[in-house]
């Protein structure tokens, strides 16, 4: 707040320095015109040496094609409004400065303090934030117009050399451009901090990428705006543009695995296979998301390792997230020994439906129980099912619980666990040295 009213003292400054950059080109007096018109016409014979002074003497003079803008509009019609005619800086041509810089000064008290003060109430009333953001992200910048507006207003009031004239024409130009520009930046900045905001709320997978999202954005828009100010000014875009488009493809040729690793961080950014938290598998790679970058996407091992993957090879390797399940499946098989009668196979296999029957957390249409095969060293049942929960801690316990009731299932019908036997039986001379021998 502070730097705005410095402003107008150094604009005072300015103004008192005007006589003296006056004095390189002074107006040329009345009779020294009146002569000059009233002299007679020179000879034919003269002529020639006549012009050739002429153009010896001249200097160069060159003319910048501009229309009037807006505000020299409002200054040529206050000055015709009170009828200030004179070709020199005179004490109404100061005056008129003085009131624009005033009218600057009281026009931003008014808009900041009564306008943006009743736009910020409103906002605060809308379920919303996103107004409140802006307003507060476009005070700052308007404010700044207007002292910008009312400065160059007041400068225009006088009349200054042909080079201060476009220097003041150039450097208004680059000031407003630059103060709207950093307006548009302010909210288009206030705009993706909300996005990132709101995706972090609703736990949206783009919120690991909008902080990369939003520099890229920035950087898009400062060098078009840069480009449109060089344009205002009458420098010639396509030459400029020409010369960035060689050096870009010498850059592109030098850093095309960067490059590779960018598209590929776009390519998550869009298919959001995982997001930051999540536990994932990417080729032989396995782990927490900890950072997803421009580059690269940082895993952290369960042993605490980290691990870097390029987003070239997150973009072309198959990504198993782990964290995305919808439920998760127990498949397993229960060995009983051969000594199972086929009374006892049928009521084990009806017990332990039951037991899978009594969970709540199991899907009831994913259980599936039966005696399955006649393996080499025991009789295998096979259990399977889903669970509803894709906690797998939940998973776990469950598991468990349903392990300890098919235990006590088997130990109540009397019955065992097979483990893997084998049993030699020898014949004949073979059995008979055995025998003689013990």
């Amino acid at each position: 707040m502070k730097r705005l009213f410095v402003l107008p003292g150094c604009l005072l400054a300015l103004v008192l320095a005007v006589p003296a950059l006056r004095a390189d080109n002074p107006p040329a007096p009345a009779a020294q015109s009146a002569t000059a018109t009233a002299a007679p016409a020179p000879d034919d014979a003269d002529a020639p040496n006549t012009t050739a002074a002429a153009v010896v003497g001249a200097r160069p003079v060159v003319v910048l094609p501009r229309q009037p803008d807006f505000l020299e509009h409002i200054v040529d019609s206050i000055l015709a409004r009170f009828d200030v005619r004179n070709s020199g800086n005179s004490p109404e041509r100061y005056a008129i400065s003085a009131v624009f810089l005033i009218a600057a000064f009281l026009l931003r008290r008014i808009v900041t303090r009564i306008v943006f003060g009743a736009l910020k109430r409103i906002a605060r009333n809308t379920k919303t934030t996103l107004d409140d953001e802006l307003f507060e992200a476009l005070e700052t910048p308007c404010a700044v117009l207007i002292m910008v507006a009312g400065i160059v207003g007041a400068l225009q009031v006088l009349k200054l050399s042909a080079t201060s004239d476009d220097a003041l024409h150039y450097g208004s130009t680059i000031a407003f451009s630059l103060v709207i520009f950093w307006a548009v930046l302010r909210a288009l900045d206030t705009l993706l901090d909300h996005a990132q905001v709101l995706a972090q709320q609703r736990q949206m997978s783009v919120a690991a990428f909008m902080p990369w999202i939003k520099k890229t954005l920035i950087a898009i828009f400062v060098v078009f705006g840069v480009l449109l100010v060089v344009q205002s000014l009458g420098y010639d875009v396509k030459a400029l543009l020409a010369g960035l488009g060689i050096g870009g493809l010498a850059f592109a040729l030098a850093a095309q695995d960067t490059l590779a690793n960018v598209f590929g961080s776009i390519v998550v950014a869009i298919d959001q296979p995982f997001k930051l938290g999540e536990f994932v598998q990417i080729g032989a790679n396995s782990g927490t998301v900890e950072d997803i970058g421009l580059r690269s996407t940082k895993l952290r091992r369960a042993d605490q390792g980290l691990v870097v993957v390029p987003n070239k090879t997150v973009a072309a390797e198959a990504v198993l997230n782990l964290s995305r399940f919808i439920g998760r499946r127990a498949d397993q098989v229960i060995s009983l020994t051969y000594d199972t009668r086929r009374e006892q196979m049928s009521g084990i296999v009806e017990d332990i439906r039951q037991i899978l029957a009594r969970e709540s957390d199991v899907d009831q249409s994913s259980v599936l129980v039966f005696f399955r095969d006649f393996s080499a060293s025991s009789l295998d049942v096979w259990m399977a099912y889903n669970t509803k929960n894709p906690d797998f801690v939940k998973h776990m316990t469950l598991r468990q619980r349903v392990n300890l009731e098919v235990m006590r299932a088997v130990e109540a019908r009397g019955l065992a666990f097979a483990f893997p036997t084998q049993t030699v039986e020898f014949a004949g001379d073979i059995a008979q040295k055995i025998v003689e021998k013990k």
